[in-house]
C-alpha cells in the first residue's frame, strides 16, 4: 500500500514459450508452485476458474492467465511483478519449454516513489529485464510513449527470439489484438458501487457477483464466463473467459485516486462493431474523466475504431502515439478526456 493511497496502475508481463509439450504445457504448474512464484511478487490467488483453453486466476493484486505456452500476468499496488520471471522460466525449463518472446507494459504510476525495486523507474525495469531474460531474446526494444497529458505515458519493453519471428510468421497470434484501457477520475456515483456495505454478511465471491450485475459489467461481453471478486471495504476484480479469449477488469474506487482498468483480447477479423460496443459499455460503466487506450496489433486500422468508439461516448482524443515492436506489431497509445473537463 502506497503512503498516499493504493496504486491502481498495473504492471503487465506477457511471456511466450515453445517446446515439446504445447498441449498442456504451463497449465501443469501445481497450485503450490504457483503460490511460491506469486509470493515472490507479493500477491496471492483469491479466485480461479479454467476452461478448455486456459486457466484464469484473480489475484489479490490483479490477474494471471496460464495458457499451455503463454503466461499473462498483471499486478497493481507495490507488487514486484518482474520477480516472477526467473521462477516461471525455471519451471518452463523443467517441462521442456523455452522462452521465445517477452513483452512488458505499464502506464504512469500515481505514486511512483512508493514502488519497490526493480520498479523504481522504467530504466531500472529495463536493466532488470535485460539481466533476467535468456540471451536468445536478442531482438529488444524499450520505449516510453508520451502523451499530451503529463499523468499518462505508456512504457513498453519487447524482446523476441529470431526463431519466433520465423516460426510464427503465419501464427494465430498475429490475428489477435490486445486492448489495455486505463481510466482515472471515475464518476463518483458509479465508483460508489464498488464499495461494500459494512457487515454485509456476504462472501467476497457473492459480493463480487452483485457488483458485476449492479454495474453492468456483465453486459460488456454477455458470452463470457465471469470469475469475480469484491474486496473489503472496497475494490473489485474480474476475469472473463470466452473460448480462448480473456478479459479482465480491476477497480480502485477511492476518491482522490480512483482508477479502473479493462483489458481484452480479440481478433482483427472480428466485426468492427463488436469492439466499438465493448468500449461503449466500458465507458458507460465508469464514466472516467481521463482515459488511455493502448492497442497492440498487426492491424493498422484498429486504433481508428477505438478512437471513434470512445469519442462517441463524450470523450475527446487528446493525443495519439504509434511505435513498432518486434513480433508484437504496432502499439498505438491514445489518451482521452471527458468533454466536461
Amino acid at each position: 500500500m502506497a503512503e498516499s493511497g493504493f496504486e491502481g496502475f498495473e504492471k503487465r508481463l506477457e511471456l511466450h514459450f515453445s517446446g515439446d509439450d504445447p498441449i498442456t504445457g504451463l497449465r501443469q504448474i501445481e497450485f503450490e508452485t504457483l503460490e511460491e512464484i506469486l509470493s515472490a511478487v507479493q500477491c496471492t490467488v483469491v479466485s480461479s476458474v479454467g476452461n478448455h483453453y486456459f486457466d484464469s486466476y484473480v489475484l489479490s493484486e490483479s490477474s494471471l492467465f496460464l495458457y499451455p505456452t503463454k503466461i499473462i500476468i498483471k499486478t497493481c499496488g507495490t507488487t514486484q511483478l518482474l520477480k516472477s520471471i526467473r521462477p516461471f522460466l525455471h519451471y518452463a525449463c523443467t517441462i521442456g519449454l523455452s522462452l521465445t518472446r517477452c513483452m512488458y507494459t505499464r502506464g504512469n504510476f500515481i505514486f511512483p516513489k512508493s514502488q519497490p525495486y526493480p520498479h523504481t523507474s522504467f530504466k531500472e525495469e529495463v536493466i532488470y529485464l535485460e539481466q533476467t531474460l535468456p540471451e536468445n531474446l536478442f531482438y529488444k526494444k524499450a520505449s516510453v510513449m508520451p502523451s499530451k497529458l503529463s499523468s499518462h505515458a505508456w512504457h513498453v519493453f519487447s524482446a523476441v527470439d529470431q526463431s519466433y519471428l520465423i516460426d510464427n510468421a503465419d501464427d494465430h497470434d498475429d490475428q489477435l489484438f490486445t486492448l489495455e484501457v486505463c481510466m482515472t477520475e471515475l464518476d463518483c456515483l458509479l465508483a460508489k458501487k464498488f464499495f461494500r456495505r459494512h457487515n454485509d454478511g456476504k462472501t467476497s465471491d457473492a459480493a463480487g457477483k452483485e457488483m458485476t450485475l449492479m454495474t453492468g459489467i456483465c453486459d460488456i461481453n454477455p458470452n463470457a464466463h465471469i470469475c469475480d471478486f469484491a474486496f473489503d471495504p472496497c475494490g473489485y476484480s474480474m476475469n472473463g473467459l470466452d473460448g480462448d479469449r480473456y478479459s479482465t477488469i480491476h477497480v480502485t474506487p477511492e476518491d482522490g485516486f480512483s482508477y479502473a482498468s479493462f483489458e481484452c483480447v480479440g481478433s482483427v477479423y472480428d466485426d468492427c462493431r463488436k469492439i466499438s460496443e465493448v468500449l461503449k459499455k466500458v465507458v458507460q460503466v465508469f464514466r472516467p474523466g481521463t482515459m488511455s487506450v493502448s492497442t497492440t496489433s498487426t492491424s493498422h486500422e484498429l486504433w481508428t475504431r477505438v478512437a471513434t468508439a470512445v469519442e462517441q461516448q463524450g470523450m475527446k482524443c487528446r493525443s495519439c502515439t504509434v511505435d513498432e515492436f518486434p513480433a508484437a506489431g504496432s502499439v498505438v497509445f491514445q489518451t482521452f478526456t471527458s468533454r466536461r473537463k
